[in-house]
């Protein structure tokens, strides 16, 4: 059983990612690639993400020589190119304690490129920067869209979840089977551990590439990271604006969507009713999560209100491709 046991503070400071972290996804899309489990359902998937690795990226796998990663390779940033900047920037003790963790149970295996990088080498660090940047062409590059999608519609589910019931079942719905007591939120996990935030506070990430437990980030001075597996539980493939549009409507549902929809211009309760062919309580319990969740604003005008879509809930439906909703015939 894993224990996070928060802070007055910490309970302020948990942010659920806005965007996804593409270092973060490269590390557990490699990760899966290599489990020898589920060959049924990932042996395609394997084979043709071994095949397509160019040799530029075969270093990274020098730095993972088992089971277990350096640390310092977690990495939140949501731009590909901040997180890289950003792991160049960590600690050489941290860099240098975290290469003899994982080398331990093979010292004689570090290629040299690897003895360098313990020393602080900055030849050795172009030559990881390269290999992370090549593997995630590859591996990630041809499906980020649908990762973005996919993440997008996971931060308004648990934004609208989050408005309607509050945290607790937010986080026991976000790692099914957890809970969470007073100050603690336990989950299983493959060992007995327990985490005291200390007012670091907490970022919970999804990631699309995993299934399983979730996976911990602990460093210091930084908030800790719970990466959680979401989606359908298989690596995503590209797909079309009708498969992200039913995505969407699956998550938010089909009235809320279609509410969404229709909001491309402004309109009152009454309007929306009558449009969507539901009563206009209907309407307002919908309005409210979609207005908590900061996809709409609602505007009192005499004895009516009038709904408008904000640029978030705009931009959501315009990464899904969807078009206003006609009035029904």
């Amino acid at each position: 059983m894993l224990r996070i046991r928060f802070t007055a503070a910490d309970f302020g400071r948990i942010r659920f990612a806005p965007r996804p972290a593409p270092l973060l996804e490269l590390n557990v899309a490699l990760m899966r690639m290599f489990r020898p489990d589920e060959a049924l359902l990932l042996g395609t998937w394997r084979q043709r993400l071994l095949r397509a690795l160019p040799a530029a990226a075969e270093p990274f796998g020098d730095l993972v020589p088992g089971p277990v990663a350096p640390n310092f390779l977690d990495e939140f940033a949501d731009s590909l190119t901040e997180g890289l900047d950003t792991i160049r920037t960590t600690r050489p003790e941290t860099v240098r304690a975290e290469l003899e963790r994982v080398y331990a149970p093979h010292p004689s295996a570090a290629p040299a490129w690897i003895r360098d990088l313990h020393r602080g080498d900055e030849h050795s660090w172009r030559i990881l920067r390269r290999a992370r940047h090549a593997a995630y062409e590859a591996v990630l590059a041809p499906v980020w869209s649908v990762v973005q999608d996919l993440h997008r519609a996971e931060f308004t589910r648990h934004a609208l979840g989050m408005a309607e019931h509050g945290l607790g079942p937010t986080l026991a719905d976000l790692v099914p089977g957890s809970r969470l007591r007073e100050d603690v939120w336990e989950f299983a996990a493959p060992a007995a551990r327990e985490i005291p935030l200390g007012g670091r506070g907490l970022l919970l990430q999804p990631t699309f590439h995993w299934s399983g437990y979730p996976l911990i980030s602990d460093l210091p001075d930084r908030p800790v990271a719970v990466t959680y597996p979401a989606g359908p539980g298989l690596p995503p493939t590209p797909t079309g604006p009708a498969d992200t549009a039913e995505a969407l409507a699956a998550v938010l549902g089909r009235t809320r969507t279609d509410i969404l929809c229709v909001l491309a211009a402004g309109h009152t309760t009454g309007d929306l009713a009558r449009r969507l062919r539901v009563s206009n309580a209907t309407v307002s319990e919908h309005t409210a999560a979609l207005r908590a969740a900061g996809l709409i604003t609602t505007t009192r005008i005499g004895r009516a209100v009038r709904h408008e879509r904000t640029p978030v809930g705009t931009l959501l439906i315009g990464r899904h491709g969807l078009r206003t909703v006609d009035s029904p015939g």
